[in-house]
C-alpha cells in the first residue's frame, strides 16, 4: 500500500510518499520526496493513503536536518522501480550517498567516480535530475565545474538554501 504526507519545510510543503516496511526505522520506507513545483515530482494519487504517521522516524530526520542537527540520514528507500533506477542510475546515485554533508562535487568527478567516459557527464546530469529522493539522496550537492548552481529538480533557489543551510556558499566556499 502507498502512504503519503506532506510536512512544511524551508524548501515549501514536502510531499513524503513511502510504503510499509518491517525492516525500516519507524516502518515505512521511503519511495519519494518532492518539493512544491519540482520538475518531474510525483502528486499525490488516487488509491494513495494519508497516513502523516507513518512518516514519524522519517520526518523526524527531516526537521532534524533543517534544523541543522543531522548531517546523515539514516532512512530506508523502497524497493521499488523509481527508487532503484536504471544500472547506470544505480552508480550515479551511490555516489550522490557518499558525498558529505557541507561539501560540494561536479558532475564531471561524480562521471569519474562511477568509471563513466568524461563524455559521459550529461548522461550523469540526466540520472541526477531521475532521482526521486530530494534532499535525503544529496543531489544539491552536485555543481557545475566552474562552481554555478547548474540543474536541480527543486530549482535554483531550493538548491541555494540547501547549500546555504550546510554552509556552502555557489562558488564552493564556506561562509
Amino acid at each position: 500500500m502507498t502512504l503519503y504526507t506532506t510536512l512544511d519545510s524551508p524548501l515549501g510543503e514536502l510531499l513524503l510518499v513511502g510504503e510499509e516496511s518491517a525492516t525500516a526505522p519507524g516502518g515505512t520506507a521511503l519511495v519519494s520526496l518532492s518539493v512544491p513545483d519540482q520538475k518531474g515530482g510525483v502528486t499525490v494519487q488516487d488509491g494513495w493513503q494519508h497516513a502523516p504517521g507513518a512518516f514519524t522516524e522519517i520526518t523526524r530526520q527531516l526537521r532534524s536536518y533543517f534544523d541543522g542537527t543531522l548531517t546523515r540520514f539514516s532512512i530506508e528507500y523502497a524497493n521499488t522501480a523509481s527508487t532503484r533506477g536504471t544500472g547506470f542510475q544505480q552508480r550515479v546515485w551511490q555516489a550522490l550517498e557518499s558525498i558529505p554533508y557541507g561539501t560540494t562535487t561536479t558532475y564531471g568527478r561524480i562521471a569519474a567516480d562511477i568509471g563513466a567516459a568524461r563524455g559521459a557527464v550529461r548522461a550523469v546530469g540526466t540520472a541526477i535530475g531521475a532521482n526521486p529522493l530530494l534532499v535525503v539522496r544529496p543531489c544539491h550537492r552536485v555543481i557545475a565545474a566552474n562552481g554555478a548552481l547548474s540543474g536541480y529538480a527543486g530549482g535554483p533557489a531550493r538548491k541555494r538554501q540547501l547549500l546555504g543551510l550546510e554552509g556552502v556558499v555557489p562558488n564552493g566556499s564556506t561562509p
